[in-house]
């Protein structure tokens, strides 16, 4: 999928708030490779969607050329925060304008960071969501001979997660909608239970929801996760595909 690349757009891109356990490029500034960092990283992505945009599609910028906004999924902002209370800061004042309610979007195998940013900005459009739109992304390899240490990446970033969701209700959210894929959606539950044996009620009373999306979780630890819940977020959604042989 390439690196990020910036353009300009006929109107400002929507923002994305980014936590990360992925470590940031020393040249680019982007969290774009696969290494992994015990410290959160913080960031925020304007993104926009092209007007003549497909529902479920994201067209990327050709090799070798910038993007065009006409056409292509691009950015049209970004920011880096050293401390935690200035990206605390840029998103209450976020939360005060769009209700309160963030939806936060966990990625799943085999995903770069650029694809896990449009993502979520093509999930925005196409669902019209409300809220504020942030992004969890953790140190995938991006390969599909890579599922291995995917698998062990999810594991390790289960405090930044757990980090993140603490900074959003500090930061005012009344509600937050997690939507996880794949194997996002085992870090998810594991990061839950992580939570409730912790006892931090306060974060677990602000999840308002949670949708796993062809979650790559074996059913008895699921099982074994859930026992662990004080009480399970509603409304709890699963969705699979009947194309999908796993």
């Amino acid at each position: 999928w390439g690196p990020l690349r910036s353009a300009r757009a006929p109107a400002p891109g929507r923002a994305i708030f980014v936590g990360t356990t992925r470590d940031f490029d020393p040249v680019t500034g982007d969290p774009t490779g696969s290494r992994r960092t015990a410290a959160l990283g913080l960031a925020r992505y304007d993104v926009a969607v092209p007007p003549g945009h497909r529902p479920g599609e994201i067209t990327y910028a050709k090799p070798n050329r910038a993007p065009d906004p006409a056409v292509d999924f691009a950015v049209t902002g970004r920011e880096r925060y050293a401390e935690p209370a200035a990206f605390r800061a840029d998103l209450s004042r976020e939360l005060a304008q769009r209700g309160s309610e963030a939806v936060v979007f966990v990625h799943g195998y085999n995903t770069n960071f650029a694809e896990g940013l449009y993502r979520l900005a093509q999930l925005g459009a196409d669902f019209d969501l409300p809220g504020v739109l942030v992004h969890y992304a953790w140190p995938s390899r991006a390969q599909v001979t890579g599922y291995a240490y995917d698998r062990d990446s999810a594991l390790f970033a289960r405090d930044g997660f757990q980090e993140l969701l603490d900074d959003l209700w500090r930061a005012g959210a009344r509600r937050i909608l997690i939507v996880s894929h794949s194997m996002g959606g085992a870090l998810t539950m594991e990061t839950l239970r992580q939570i409730a044996l912790s006892g931090d009620s306060e974060t677990l009373s602000r999840i308002s929801g949670l949708v796993l999306i062809s979650p790559d979780l074996d059913v008895d630890v699921f099982r074994a996760q859930v026992a662990r819940e004080p009480r399970l977020p509603e409304p709890f959604i699963i969705f699979t595909s009947q194309k999908d042989k796993a």
